[in-house]
């Protein structure tokens, strides 16, 4: 019933999303049914799409990170794809003069693979999980130190300005090729990381215990990496980077499935959707002279969340 009710509410919501303001779509619709249709079908459906896909890709991911490092404040970012994905569209556009969308989203995904790929070599073939974090936050700390660098020497004095969108994330001006590209890998992976999620659920018995059942603690660990990696970086190589879903979405979930890590990767999955459809619907909805990326509206909800998981993690150790 539960189930029910929250896929009722993400229609809902979606729906708004796609119909909402619904005055430029009625005025369209008066003025030539056709145009409506383009409005509809080539600008708003691939806002929604790729809206509640980003998010509950960084749910997904976000609750596969927290299982495997056991801990609530492992967040997508820390598998380096984001800032690699950022960092090859910001190189791509200022640097090798691209314009062209799906060639940009070709750059940030290969900016991505690239970071995976270095995440792997510095985290070595036989690692653990705590070299796959320490790895991951290097390589995500040195991406972003380079795409700041190029921004900083980029022939446009402007270029901080326009790739704001790459660093905090938007939905604005993409279309349905662009969705395609993000979601269809980003949905591949999140399938094999739901394949996953009995696995992560033993997880946090121990090592000893998920080998004595059949799985290879390190060859899974890096599995999740990888698929957490290939997921978020499609998506941002699309739409930027959106912060704070991954870490706020899981946390949730695992409230409604008190505790359980592997159950909590669906839930987490709807609710990262939810967060993400409704703070572009929020923003959608101010009249503003100038667009706010939707990372912002995301980190200025995470923040008090994040704030509230370090209060409860130094409560329990004091304990």
């Amino acid at each position: 019933m539960k189930v029910v009710a929250a896929l009722l509410l993400i229609v809902l919501v979606a729906a708004l999303h796609l119909l909402s303001p619904w005055g430029s779509l009625s005025a369209a619709q008066a003025i030539d049914p056709g145009l409506a249709k383009i409005l509809l079908v080539e600008l708003r459906l691939p806002r929604t799409l790729l809206a509640l896909g980003y998010g509950a890709t960084l749910g997904i991911a976000g609750a596969a990170l927290q299982a495997l490092f056991a801990n609530p404040l492992a967040s997508p970012d820390i598998t380096g794809s984001s800032s690699g994905a950022a960092l090859g569209a910001v190189f791509a556009s200022y640097w090798l003069g691209l314009t062209n969308p799906i060639l940009l989203a070709v750059a940030g995904a290969m900016g991505a693979g690239l970071a995976l790929i270095l995440l792997l070599a510095v985290a070595g073939r036989r690692t653990d999980k705590v070299a796959l974090l320490l790895a991951g936050l290097a390589v995500s700390l040195a991406a972003g130190a380079a795409t700041s660098l190029l921004l900083a020497l980029a022939p446009s004095p402007f270029a901080f300005y326009d790739s704001f969108e790459w660093l905090m994330g938007s939905f604005t001006d993409r279309s349905l090729v662009q969705a395609a590209a993000a979601l269809i890998p980003a949905a591949i992976a999140c399938a094999l990381l739901l394949r996953r999620a009995r696995a992560l659920e033993l997880m946090a018995m121990g090592d000893d215990v998920l080998a004595s059942l059949g799985h290879r603690p390190r060859r899974l660990g890096t599995e999740i990496i990888c698929s957490s990696a290939i997921a978020v970086g499609a998506c941002v190589s699309v739409c930027g980077a959106i912060g704070f879903v991954g870490l706020i979405a899981p946390v949730l979930a695992r409230r409604l499935t008190r505790g359980h890590p592997g159950r909590a990767l669906v839930p987490s999955g709807m609710i990262g959707g939810l967060l993400v459809l409704s703070a572009d619907l929020a923003l959608r909805s101010i009249p503003l002279d100038q667009a706010i990326p939707v990372g912002v509206v995301t980190t200025l909800i995470g923040t008090p969340v994040f704030i509230m998981v370090l209060l409860s993690m130094r409560g329990r150790m004091a304990s």
